[in-house]
């Protein structure tokens, strides 16, 4: 299992680094042709650097170097027209799109008394409409193929509350309840759809300055090591964050043929924290 998609075509959306770059390259490994995007754009919104055009090309040349194909396209998924072309750049080149991983977002941190119209905006177009785009967007073919796998990212804070965290928690949760809406419309045409919710995972959205300083406001210039502790009471197991690695592996667990009655959970991959909430 999760060993080979020879042949199969994958898109996964914000590729360009972190988690979606881990994901782009086991698939390759495993065989299959890959679809990246990422807006590769900074927002005055988001309190730290987005992803680049140098590393979505990146991520494209890591998968090519597996001998694999790639087609990657600076595109937002908030914007469903530049969604709806991609798939069709996709179909036309590859013939079709498998495995869809709704992988793109945002943190936007603020509590709620002070947060933006721009700030929750920003936060509900990434994390929850983009999310909404790909899947509106890959499902027509995959009902006419009778065949798709879509996986969608949430997070732990899809599940549960925290401070200076109401919009991207409420994305978040929305991705929880799109995903379970979206496998019962999608349940009777060979598709299925799982969200994973993940803990701190290591990537620039946790490791960013302004992250680091809203959580120690007492120094200066706080480093990894002084938010480490907190970042661990976050979860339940003593580790302040986790690899993309390990929701690489659940993600290519879903996208397995052989993961066909599997539709519409949540899969929490963040040390333990899910023991402390319900559902």
């Amino acid at each position: 299992m999760a060993d080979g998609f020879d042949g199969q075509v994958v898109l996964i959306t914000g590729a360009a680094r972190g988690q979606g770059r881990s994901h782009a390259i086991a698939f390759a490994e495993r065989g299959a042709n890959v679809v990246v995007c990422d807006r590769c754009e900074d927002s005055p919104a988001v309190g730290y650097p987005l992803a680049t055009e140098a590393d979505l090309a990146e991520t494209a040349r890591l998968v090519e170097e597996t001998g694999r194909k790639c087609i990657a396209v600076k595109a937002n998924t908030a914007d469903r027209s530049a969604m709806d072309a991609l798939v069709a750049q996709a179909e036309s080149e590859f013939g079709r799109i498998d495995i869809a991983v709704a992988n793109a977002g945002v943190s936007v941190a603020a509590p709620v008394q002070s947060m933006t119209q721009t700030q929750w905006s920003e936060v509900i177009a990434s994390n929850l409409t983009g999310v909404f785009n790909t899947v509106g967007a890959v499902s027509p073919g995959m009902i006419k193929r009778g065949f798709g796998r879509i996986v969608t990212i949430s997070s732990m804070l899809g599940r549960a509350g925290n401070t200076n965290m109401v919009g991207y928690a409420a994305s978040k949760w929305g991705v929880i309840g799109l995903t379970k809406s979206a496998a019962l419309d999608l349940a009777g045409h060979g598709i299925t759809v799982n969200a994973i919710a993940p803990g701190n995972i290591s990537t620039p959205m946790i490791h960013n300055d302004q992250l680091y300083s809203m959580m120690r406001p007492d120094l200066e210039s706080p480093t990894a090591a002084d938010v480490a502790p907190i970042f661990s009471s976050l979860h339940a197991q003593d580790i302040p964050w986790l690899d993309a690695a390990e929701i690489t592996r659940v993600v290519l667990f879903l996208a397995d043929r052989a993961s066909a009655h599997i539709s519409g959970t949540v899969i929490p991959v963040d040390a333990g924290n899910a023991a402390r909430v319900t559902g």
